[in-house]
């Protein structure tokens, strides 16, 4: 069905380009082979309902698109943030596949520009870090290494994008974002933690979750005025098969070689701070 309303696409964060709007409530977004195959095995799994409906590929302007469901849609006027899942965001087989890593001085200076003090000595000296040093560097400020996510930006309804989240990293301080996003209205939260608990239900029963290495893919938070509120995943192109022989729980400590990605983890984390944070907004209401 053709939709009443104008489209609309909100992007918080990502590269400009990755998007166009499409037509009947369609996103395209810029091709990849490697989400193009998580979302062909998503649309057989149990998973279906959490992730946005695939449609296949077109082209535009000689480049090709991956089709989905616009999942702002059925909206006015959203709220939307992104949350990045997992204990880290970088592809462990990228690191070991580098038989010899050389000294990165573009790291180095993104390193020093946002912490001066974490280079080390010789990291000084050569004035240059590994990639794999700087990644971990990198996933540490952030709530990624704490807590299993990280809010990557969010925007609320005619509002400017807030993105300024990287040293967001205590429970504290993210649930403090995430009250600003609601604007705390514990009506929100509740139907974003009934759909929460319902995605962890399905994750662990899920072929697909079991085997796969999730790494870099967000939850999409949208909300508006009328109360309605959804949460999808989205970002499957660093998502990839695990080997045959070996098994995840998404929950276990990453360590070189085991693939563990952290995303139950985090969302278990997701779901406790929403918890706890609906306890508080439900007391003040009751209090006021």
């Amino acid at each position: 069905m053709t939709p009443t309303k104008p489209q609309e696409w909100l992007q918080v964060v990502g590269h400009a380009g990755t998007f166009r709007v499409g037509d009947c409530g369609t996103l395209l977004k810029r091709f990849c082979e490697e989400e193009r195959q998580c979302y062909l095995r998503l649309m057989e799994d149990t998973l279906r309902p959490f992730v946005p409906a695939y449609h296949g590929v077109v082209q535009q302007d000689e480049q090709d698109y991956n089709v989905m469901d616009n999942l702002l849609t059925n909206f006015n006027s959203p709220a939307i943030m992104d949350c990045k899942m997992g204990s880290r965001t970088y592809l462990e087989e990228l690191l070991l596949a580098q038989e010899r890593p050389r000294p990165r001085k573009d790291m180095y200076e993104k390193m020093v520009a946002v912490e001066p003090e974490a280079p080390t000595a010789q990291e000084r000296d050569q004035q240059a870090v590994l990639k794999s040093r700087y990644m971990r560097w990198r996933e540490s400020l952030s709530s990624t290494t704490t807590l299993g996510f990280r809010i990557e930006g969010f925007r609320r309804a005619n509002e400017e994008c807030h993105t300024n989240f990287k040293r967001t990293k205590s429970r504290d301080q993210v649930m403090a974002a995430l009250e600003g996003f609601v604007e705390s209205n514990p009506h929100i939260v509740r139907g974003y933690l009934r759909r929460l608990k319902q995605l962890r239900q399905v994750l662990e029963m899920s072929d697909f979750f079991r085997a796969h290495e999730v790494v870099g893919s967000s939850l999409l938070f949208v909300h508006d005025w009328t109360g309605r509120t959804g949460v999808w995943m989205i970002d499957f192109g660093k998502t990839m098969a695990l080997p045959s022989h070996l098994t995840v729980d998404h929950r276990s400590p990453w360590v070189e070689g085991n693939r563990e990605d952290g995303y139950l983890w985090g969302l278990d984390n997701l779901i406790d701070i929403l918890t706890k944070m609906l306890s508080r907004l439900s007391c003040a209401e009751k209090n006021e």
